[in-house]
């Protein structure tokens, strides 16, 4: 099992438009990078668990975590013109895009902050906390995990 951290802005799609879904679960589509569409393809798997983290929030926040309950697949939003994720160069039919499927397992109350990530000394060198890093899909390392979730046990 591996673990992620999937950036969101909340305007968009929020913890609370998962935790209202039928089953807690939604697709995770509108990737359009492609190294976090490789992480998609490759890395990413069933069972794997999710850091669900609000981008755009004053501050960042994660209001909770979830698992990957699909592996990848084609993201066929990219292949709707009527969709925001809609991608013209993506020919009808053609994986280029990839999404998986999330189910939220639990909440923080309240969500943890950015400003606590950067107070942890076990998260120093966590990928969200460098400056310039706008991956929407990124690793993990299982200390980091760990001491993300001791913030709220």
């Amino acid at each position: 099992m591996d673990y992620w951290l999937f950036k969101t802005e909340p305007g968009f799609y929020s913890w609370q438009d998962l935790v209202k879904e039928p089953d807690r679960t939604a697709c995770w589509k509108g990737v359009r990078n492609y190294k976090a569409r490789n992480l998609l393809r490759d890395r990413v798997e069933v069972g794997d668990m999710v850091l669900f983290y609000h981008s755009v929030d004053e501050p960042p926040v994660i209001p909770g975590i979830a698992t990957v309950v699909t592996a990848a697949y084609p993201d066929h939003y990219a292949w709707d013109p009527s969709s925001r994720y809609f991608d013209q160069r993506t020919a009808p039919g053609e994986a280029l895009w990839l999404m998986v499927d999330i189910q939220a397992v639990r909440s923080f109350d309240p969500p943890i902050t950015k400003l606590e990530l950067k107070a942890e000394s076990q998260l120093r060198d966590m990928i969200i906390l460098k400056r310039g890093t706008r991956l929407s899909i990124q690793p993990v390392l299982p200390i980091e995990w760990d001491a993300i979730l001791a913030l709220r046990s």
